[in-house]
């Protein structure tokens, strides 16, 4: 296989924007989390009607990132970005007209199952708005694409810790924006006008300041290859396993993050500041491990030994959410970010070094999709299990991270490979 700076004059030009254009993506990302419970209660839905808007997202995320991916692949990263990043500016302008429209009922009933259910016009605009962002929000899986492409061996895990601290610290802006704009007294209508702007900046950055990689001619696909070629994908080897593990790892995650917060308040007896605190303190600390340690120790260790290594970590944290108490939970906290910390953008690097040049973005898109489809999953089940095992729930996330861990094991053998004939 052609290393990645075969494709690109320099790799320093292009970090930079990307790290700003994820930073973006989160924050944007991020600043409706805070908000959006209230936002669909005051426009007449339920929990299960936010339930559905929350899953939205990485249900179409599932179907456009593939799509986007090979499209990267076919016309050039840079365009497919700017493409994204278009989809997702619309999507915070349909999120923004919701709340001028008028608050038509288009659908009422009353059911056992779903309770009393009220369909309004800014609710459609909340849903189509949400399906908007996921078919278009392909650009994370574009954006590692890229730094597969500009990075080189020696570089790779620290350039992809890199991506995965200021995702993080655009994690901890997001909600902290939201919670100082949403105090005014225009209430949620600025945040999303904020998220709206910090597209538009994310636009500006791809369009003006990353330029498009050249890529070599026998790197390039054929003419009229439009399709995702899965017999090619399935035939390249350890890809499938990293595609499995990609489900598992956010699989994982997502048991987490709907269960963690019910924990809090109902065991700990945290109010939403305390949880607030809480995720801000793990964010944080994941920015550390992945933005200073990491780097440090990526030239020692290979890619397979600190996913293996990580996914135990992780999976001990687990443990102790189960188990442990208020005052333990801070220490699980760091755990969590040693072991995401290190585990998450090695497994990500490993994936750009087996995923080849040509199939590069379609392979980072089928892992998105991946991921989303586990979101969706573990959302939903992670809300129906808390109910009836509640912190036991941590557990069944401990044995998802510790099927990674075994599981990583066998990719021990691998080396990164060629690109399909």
């Amino acid at each position: 296989m052609n290393k990645p700076s075969d494709l690109t004059v320099s790799g320093n030009r292009q970090i930079v924007p990307l790290l700003v254009v994820n930073f973006i993506n989160s924050l944007g990302f991020s600043i409706v989390i805070p908000f959006l419970v209230f936002v669909v209660d005051d426009f007449g839905g339920n929990g299960i009607l936010y339930g559905f808007i929350l899953a939205a997202y990485p249900f179409f995320q599932l179907i456009g990132s593939p799509v986007l991916g090979n499209w990267s692949d076919k016309y050039g990263r840079r365009k497919i970005l700017a493409l994204s990043q278009a989809g997702t500016l619309f999507s915070w302008l349909v999120f923004l007209l919701a709340f001028y429209v008028k608050r038509t009922v288009l659908i009422s009933f009353d059911s056992g199952l779903l309770g009393g259910l009220v369909l309004t016009l800014p609710i459609i605009m909340l849903i189509l708005a949400r399906v908007l962002d996921g078919l278009t929000g392909g650009n994370i899986s574009v954006a590692n694409a890229y730094l597969a492409d500009i990075s080189k061996e020696g570089n790779r895990k620290s350039n992809f810790g890199k991506m995965s601290a200021s995702s993080g610290i655009g994690f901890i802006v997001g909600p902290a924006m939201a919670g100082i704009l949403g105090s005014t007294s225009y209430g949620y209508v600025v945040p999303v006008i904020a998220a709206a702007l910090i597209s538009v900046i994310g636009l500006s950055l791809i369009y003006f300041w990353l330029p498009e990689l050249k890529i070599r001619e026998e790197h390039q696909r054929p003419k009229g290859d439009n399709g995702i070629p899965w017999k090619a994908i399935l035939h390249m080897p350890y890809i499938p396993l990293m595609l499995i593990l990609y489900f598992l790892i956010f699989l994982g995650f997502n048991f987490f993050y709907p269960a963690f917060p019910i924990h809090a308040m109902e065991v700990y007896e945290w109010d939403v500041g305390q949880v607030g605190l809480f995720f801000a303190y793990l964010s944080g600390m994941m920015v550390l491990v992945q933005g200073i340690l990491l780097p440090k120790i990526s030239g020692y260790f290979s890619e397979v030994f600190l996913i293996i290594t990580g996914s135990a970590i992780l999976g001990l944290n687990f443990i102790i959410l189960a188990y442990g108490n208020a005052g333990l939970t801070y220490v699980a906290a760091v755990l969590f970010a040693l072991g995401n910390g290190i585990m998450w953008p090695s497994f990500l690097a490993l994936l750009a070094s087996l995923a080849g040049d040509k199939l590069q973005g379609v392979i980072q898109g089928l892992g998105n999709s991946f991921g989303s489809l586990a979101s969706v999953i573990g959302l939903i089940l992670a809300g129906l299990l808390y109910d009836i095992i509640q912190g036991k729930t941590f557990l069944v996330a401990a044995i998802i991270i510790f099927l990674v861990f075994l599981s990583s094991w066998y990719l021990t053998r691998c080396k990164p490979s060629s690109d399909p004939p």
